[in-house]
């Protein structure tokens, strides 16, 4: 058994075992045809681990604090699915170049306070950034979470996470430092420019 098949069983475990704030119970995994749709309507793939937690265990409801977005279907209780949110992100980051979405990154959960866990689908390991807008700065919003999935995951299933009550409390979370890259934005400004090109 790989290591990747090993982590889905102890997430599965425990997603059979707790529940988030506001979810009575686990919803059904997605169909491969829906995870088809989600990466059609997104323009990019889901990260392989990223994709068998919606295919294997459930369609959102499980995870840290409010648990997993759904993926591609809002439940009646209105919880917005993560392709549609990254949806609506992409376009008002396009209408306010103050606070810009980068492309491939895709909101997994949302911790409140307008606060997520967003996975990079673009990078190699699948980093986990969260996103903290509440200090009114883009350049100073996103920090790396976790190195990757797999490690985000096993800190809730180890129940290590910051977010964990019994924790002593969060370790500083270092800047992203791909945001500017990513958006092609000058660190400092507002303004941007193509990836690669600098001031004059």
């Amino acid at each position: 058994m790989t290591e990747n098949e090993q982590l889905l069983e102890r997430v599965a475990a425990k997603a059979r075992s707790t529940r988030p704030w506001g979810w009575a119970s686990l919803p059904a995994p997605v169909d491969g045809a829906t995870s088809a749709r989600a990466e059609a309507a997104l323009g990019f793939p889901l990260p392989a681990l990223l994709a068998d937690l919606y295919l294997r265990i459930g369609d959102g409801g499980f995870g840290p604090e409010y648990g997993l977005l759904p993926l591609l279907d809002s439940p009646p209780s209105g919880e917005p699915a993560a392709v549609a949110q990254y949806l609506a992100n992409r376009e008002s980051g396009a209408k306010d170049p103050d606070w810009p979405w980068p492309e491939g990154v895709l909101p997994i959960s949302h911790w409140g306070c307008a606060m997520y866990a967003c996975v990079d689908c673009r990078s190699p390991q699948a980093t986990v950034l969260l996103f903290e807008p509440n200090a009114g700065d883009a350049d100073h919003a996103w920090y790396v979470d976790a190195p990757s999935l797999t490690d985000w995951l096993c800190a809730w299933v180890d129940g290590a996470g910051w977010y964990e009550e019994a924790n002593e409390g969060p370790e500083p979370a270092a800047p992203w430092a791909g945001f500017p890259i990513r958006t092609g934005r000058r660190p400092g400004t507002t303004d941007t420019a193509p990836v690669g090109e600098t001031s004059g």
